[in-house]
């Protein structure tokens, strides 16, 4: 079905929408080709909410070049929108320009934008789905994950030693692995809608939570999961305010700034899964955690993390070094383990980083 020059063409789209890997949040990260043949004629993506698609950004680039593109075939890597938000719908531009032909990814998961391909074939343009596909929804999973399952996708982040030792038994972290470890750790801080991390963390190591080893105009989202509000009101990661999540009352000491969201379970605990959703309702589409044994047990029990990203250093700390989950009630069996798939591995420095999937999940 798929020509040379299409792969192509959707290969040099997807290139485009990672331009806006830090910066589109919370749209998907989008782009866009027309061509007409082997020859790209002009080419756009999507920068950040609120300014043009990537289709109108290349029609645009068309109209900058002084080309024709009417009977030109248009690349996109997700289904032109189809209704007004901020923007108005790619699909009238589409029709406006006179496009022939176009060739989308993937279809919009968004119930209130889909249907362009629908009205765009009504119009006589020939649309195909579904060329590299699965490309498309990589740049995009939690784009994807919110409107399938109400909630972000959740990467969760450990540095450990050989033996998946994260600390030592009184709490020290830093550092076990190595300086250009931390410094890749920070582009997925900076892809992610928001980082998440846990009361033990903020008084064991003070983080910031902020990107600093890569260059993006654009910074995540704090929350800390805070059960008894306990996090001092000098900690760097309320500099600049933070989402505070605990189980009661806010902490008077905090600024007027730290926002708080009290998410009590039946047991007095955060309730991890209500949290979710309401992350995923004020636009966190990625979460990245960086927390302790604790929390990332926890959030691992839940059924909550998607993807580990995992920095292991080629050292040995051994016991009582404290350990990558913990958990709340010990294994029945060895059958009831939480099952990983591995996907990209790679050196760092001296070190691994080793990304893993939970099975069934894509």
């Amino acid at each position: 079905m798929w020509s040379d020059s299409d792969r192509a063409h959707m290969a040099s789209a997807l290139d485009l929408a990672a331009r806006g890997l830090f910066t589109a949040t919370p749209n998907p990260r989008v782009g866009c080709v027309i061509a007409r043949g082997d020859a790209v004629i002009a080419q756009g993506f999507h920068t950040r909410a609120g300014e043009a698609h990537a289709e109108a950004e290349a029609l645009a680039d068309a109209r900058r070049r002084g080309v024709d593109v009417r009977g030109a075939t248009l690349y996109v890597t997700l289904e032109p929108c189809n209704a007004h938000g901020r923007v108005a719908p790619c699909v009238d531009a589409v029709l406006a320009a006179g496009i022939a032909r176009v060739v989308a990814a993937v279809g919009d998961p968004n119930p209130h934008k889909a249907g362009g391909a629908q009205r765009l074939r009504r119009e006589g343009v020939q649309v195909d789905v579904g060329l590299l596909a699965d490309e498309a929804r990589e740049l995009n999973p939690g784009f994807f994950s919110v409107f399938a399952r109400q909630r972000p996708w959740v990467r969760a982040k450990i540095a450990g030693s050989l033996d998946g030792r994260t600390a030592t038994a009184a709490g020290q972290s830093q550092w076990i692995t190595s300086v250009e470890a931390r410094a890749d750790g920070h582009f997925f801080r900076a892809r992610a809608c928001a980082v998440l991390t846990g009361i033990g963390t903020v008084r064991s190591d003070d983080p910031a939570l902020t990107v600093r080893a890569v260059d993006t105009p654009r910074q995540p989202r704090r929350v800390v999961v805070d059960r008894n509000a306990q996090t001092p009101p000098s900690a760097r990661v309320l500099q600049g305010g933070a989402l505070m999540v605990t189980a009661g009352a806010r902490n008077p000491e905090w600024a007027a700034g730290v926002d708080v969201l009290a998410l009590p379970d039946a047991q007095g605990r955060i309730d991890l899964p209500a949290l979710m959703r309401e992350l995923a309702r004020r636009d966190v589409l990625e979460l990245h955690v960086e927390a302790g044994a604790r929390l990332t047990g926890a959030l691992l029990e839940a059924d909550l993390v998607d993807e580990l990203l995992l920095y292991v250093a080629p050292a040995i700390m051994g016991d009582p070094a404290r350990g990558m989950f913990e958990r709340r009630a010990p294994l029945a069996s060895v059958a009831d383990m939480t099952r990983f798939a591995w996907g990209d591995v790679r050196r760092v420095g001296p070190d691994v980083r080793l990304i893993a999937r939970r099975v069934g999940e894509s």
